[in-house]
């Protein structure tokens, strides 16, 4: 830190939405790295409808936010903090709502040029009662993160998908993209590597986030040119939704289709930091240490983002 004082940081964790326990995994894991990095004013912040109050308490010089899902990742806390002034980590307000709302952010995807699946937006009780799109296809919320919610409807599907109570009333149902599950995290104006996420089957919630429930191939063993453009892809998706500091896009890659094969799924405005996440392996294959890329993103942080 240059010798200066280290800044006083609040580890914004929990929340209110599906990502809970994630998020609370995160945060824990990102305030032990900054406190190994060498910030000794670390304080760690259970975000509920007191933030404000406590946030005033506490007087942090940054909030770091490590809460994902809704509240914490759409815009919201975004703009309590722009509201009271406190800089804080990762994407601002207008590009943190672009990218938890699906239907937008692919619109921002296709007036950049970025290639996507074709999707609707559809009331629940039509996707119960029959095929809204051709089999095969996927159902999920279009503002949930994590793989929550997310029904995959196969080709052999003579019924439409039973979806569970606590569905929103509207969701999106999108073509399946056949193929490999590649990511790949942005720091800044860089394009970290590809990661190629192998499962035994969905790479649903549980995968994503139980040791064992994926494996993570980094760099991915892929031609030259899909590893340029997927490079290429996430920098676009980061630029086109103003994201700022660290992102993570998702991409397909149906390899018996070459370049066009690949598209792009969506963009995380607040990667997993969890011991299983995606972002701090990428970082440390390029040579950043979990704390070293905790300090950046402390150092990132900023109002009006």
């Amino acid at each position: 830190m240059s010798g200066r004082a280290a800044p006083k940081v609040a580890v914004l964790m929990g929340g209110l939405s599906a990502e809970r326990e994630v998020s609370l995994v995160t945060g824990r894991a990102c305030a032990a790295a900054l406190r190994e990095a060498g910030y000794d004013r670390v304080t760690e912040v259970d975000a509920g409808p007191d933030l404000p109050a406590r946030l005033d308490a506490i007087k942090p010089d940054v909030c770091f936010n490590a809460l994902h899902g809704r509240w914490g990742e759409d815009g919201c806390v975004q703009g309590i903090l722009e509201w009271l002034r406190i800089p804080y980590t990762h994407s601002g307000v207008l590009a943190s709502a672009l990218a938890m709302d699906k239907t937008r952010a692919k619109d921002a995807y296709v007036a950049a040029g970025l290639p996507i699946v074709a999707s609707r937006l559809a009331r629940t009780a039509e996707v119960r009662a029959h095929h809204v799109l051709p089999p095969p296809y996927v159902v999920k919320p279009n503002n949930e993160g994590s793989s929550v919610g997310v029904y995959i409807v196969h080709q052999a599907a003579n019924a439409p998908p039973q979806l569970s109570a606590d569905m929103p009333d509207v969701v999106m149902v999108e073509a399946y993209a056949p193929g490999r599950e590649l990511t790949v995290s942005v720091m800044g104006d860089r394009a970290l590597c590809v990661t190629d996420i192998v499962t035994t089957g969905w790479y649903d919630y549980d995968a994503k986030y139980t040791p064992g429930g994926s494996r993570h191939i980094l760099p991915a063993a892929l031609p030259a040119p899909v590893t340029e453009a997927c490079l290429d892809y996430a920098l676009r998706a980061h630029a086109a939704l103003g994201c700022r500091g660290l992102s993570r896009t998702d991409l397909r890659w149906d390899e018996t289709r070459g370049l066009d094969g690949l598209i792009l799924l969506e963009t995380n405005t607040q990667p997993g930091m969890t011991p299983t996440s995606l972002s701090p392996e990428q970082a440390g294959f390029v040579g950043i240490r979990f704390p070293d890329l905790c300090h950046w993103i402390v150092e990132d942080a900023s109002c009006d983002r």
